[in-house]
C-alpha cells in the first residue's frame, strides 16, 4: 500500500511539473496555494488520522509559521533561516499543546485546541507591536536561490513544490518505520498499545508536534506567497476547514490531504466560475461536502476499500451459498 502510495506521489509530483506551463498566472497562484494546504494537512492527517488526536488548533500553527517568517524577514534574518524557525518554533509550541491529549480525549481534546487556536489568533490580533494587529504585515518578499530570484509565480510554485516532495517523502519514511507502526496502534488501541511498549505519552507529543512543523512550513510558505499577512486567515474557522480536508480526503490515507485539500481549495474556485452556479457556490459545496461525508464518512480514498470490501462480502455470501446446497444435495443423495 505504501509503495502503491510513493509511485502515485512521483507520478503525481512529475505531472505538476508540467502542469503549470499550460496555465495562465492565476492558475499558477492557485496551485501553489492548494500545495500548502497540503503541506499543512500533512501534517494534520499524521495528528488525526494516524495517531488518532482529535486537533481543532492547526491553523494556529500555520499562523505562528506565517508570522515568524514575516518578523524575521522585517528584522532583515534570511528567509532561509525564518523558514526552520518557524517550524522549530511550531514543533516546541506543539510538544506543549500535546500534554492536554495525555489527560483528555475526542470531543473535549478538540475543545482544548479550539482554546489554544483561539488564543494564538488573539495575540495575532491585539499585539499590534508584534504583529501588525489587523493591519498585518505587508511586503513579504519570496526568497532567492543561489542568485536566482522566486519572486515569480512559476519560480515560487516550483519551490513550493519541492518542499511538499521532500516532506511528503519524509513523512511516508515515518509512516514506514516503526514510529508510524507506534502511532497507528497508538490509534487503534491506545491500551493494547501500552501493553506492548509503546511509550504512550511520547508518541502523543511527537504527533502534535511534528504535524504541528508541517503547519509552521506551510505558514511560512503561505507568507510569501500571498506577501500580506493578517490575522482573519488563522482563525478558528481555518482549522475547521483543514480538519474537514482531512476528513474528505480519507483521515489515514497517505494520499488524502492531497485530494482533501483539492476538494477545498480548488473546488470551490472552479464552482465559482461555472456559469449559473456563481452565486451559490458555497451553500452548492458545503451541501456536497455533508452528503458525501454521510455516504464515504472515511472520506474520498476509503472508496476503493469499501467496494472491495463489498466485492468479498459477495463473494463470501456465494461460496457459502454454494457449500449450503452442496450439502443439502449430498443429504437427499444419501
Amino acid at each position: 500500500m505504501k509503495k502503491n502510495a510513493l509511485i502515485a506521489m512521483v507520478v503525481s509530483a512529475a505531472l505538476l511539473l508540467l502542469v503549470p506551463q499550460f496555465l495562465k498566472n492565476y492558475g499558477i497562484y492557485l496551485l501553489t496555494y492548494w500545495l500548502v494546504f497540503v503541506i499543512a494537512t500533512m501534517g494534520l492527517n499524521l495528528t488525526v488520522g494516524y495517531a488518532g488526536q482529535k486537533s481543532l488548533g492547526q491553523a494556529a500553527f500555520f499562523g505562528i509559521g506565517a508570522y515568524t517568517v514575516a518578523i524575521m524577514l522585517k528584522a532583515g534574518i534570511s528567509w532561509w533561516l525564518g523558514l526552520p524557525a518557524a517550524a522549530l518554533l511550531c514543533f516546541v509550541v506543539g510538544l506543549g499543546l500535546g500534554f492536554p491529549a495525555l489527560r483528555v480525549q475526542t470531543i473535549y481534546l478538540a475543545f482544548a485546541t479550539l482554546g489554544f487556536n483561539t488564543a494564538a489568533w488573539l495575540i495575532m490580533r491585539n499585539e499590534e507591536w508584534l504583529t501588525g494587529g489587523t493591519f498585518g504585515i505587508n511586503n513579504i518578499v519570496r526568497p532567492g536561490l543561489f542568485g536566482y530570484s522566486l519572486e515569480g509565480n512559476l519560480a515560487y510554485y516550483y519551490l513550493v513544490l519541492a518542499f511538499a516532495v521532500v516532506l511528503g517523502v519524509l513523512l511516508l519514511g515515518l509512516l514506514r518505520s516503526p514510529w508510524g507502526k507506534a502511532f497507528t496502534a497508538l490509534r487503534d488501541n491506545p491500551i493494547r498499545a501500552e501493553s506492548l511498549g509503546v511509550d504512550i505519552r511520547n508518541y502523543t507529543l511527537l504527533s502534535f508536534a511534528i504535524g504541528a512543523a508541517y503547519a509552521g512550513v506551510a505558514g511560512g510558505l503561505f507568507a510569501s506567497l500571498v506577501q500580506f499577512i493578517e490575522p482573519a486567515p488563522f482563525a478558528v474557522g481555518a482549522s475547521i476547514m483543514m480538519y474537514l480536508m482531512v476528513v474528505v480526503g480519507g483521515p489515514g490515507y497517505f494520499l488524502g490531504p492531497v485530494l482533501g485539500a483539492a476538494v477545498g481549495v480548488v473546488v470551490p474556485e472552479w464552482l465559482r466560475d461555472v456559469p449559473g452556479v456563481a452565486d451559490w457556490y458555497l451553500p452548492l459545496f458545503g451541501a456536497a461536502v455533508v452528503l458525501l461525508m454521510i455516504w464515504l464518512p472515511e472520506g474520498l480514498l476509503s472508496l476503493p476499500d469499501r467496494l472491495k470490501a463489498k466485492k468479498q462480502a459477495k463473494e463470501a455470501s456465494a461460496a457459502r451459498m454454494a457449500s449450503a446446497q452442496a450439502a443439502s444435495k449430498s443429504g437427499v443423495a444419501s
